[in-house]
């Protein structure tokens, strides 16, 4: 598997476990332990990934397509998911962080 895909599966699996303590915290309690735990778990087993991807790529390429990659997936998550709604300006914002990453691409 190319290092380019293992970044963005490691990005989607950490929004995975982001997703999951969220989830965690929602409750009608403080905190649901048992997916707070799952969480950490799921969030802490990209560290293998990581580790590869550190290894085959430059740390600056890596934090662009881990951002891009974090920022629209969690957007995604948030909308259809959790029912979280977007105004204007949460939109705005979202289109220029994809363009500054973009950018930060071409230009790093």
């Amino acid at each position: 598997m190319g290092v380019f895909l293992v970044i963005i599966l490691m990005s989607l699996v950490g929004v995975l476990g982001d997703a999951i303590l969220k989830y965690a915290g929602q409750g009608p309690g403080y905190i649901n332990v048992r997916w707070f735990i799952i969480g950490f778990v799921v969030y802490a087993s990209t560290a293998v990934g990581w580790f590869y991807a550190f290894k085959h790529t430059k740390l600056g390429s890596l934090g662009v397509i881990y951002a891009l990659t974090t920022i629209t997936a969690l957007t995604l998550v948030g909308v259809f998911y959790f029912k979280e709604k977007l105004n204007a300006w949460e939109l705005l914002g979202l289109g220029l962080a994809i363009i500054s990453v973009l950018l930060l691409k071409k230009f790093a």
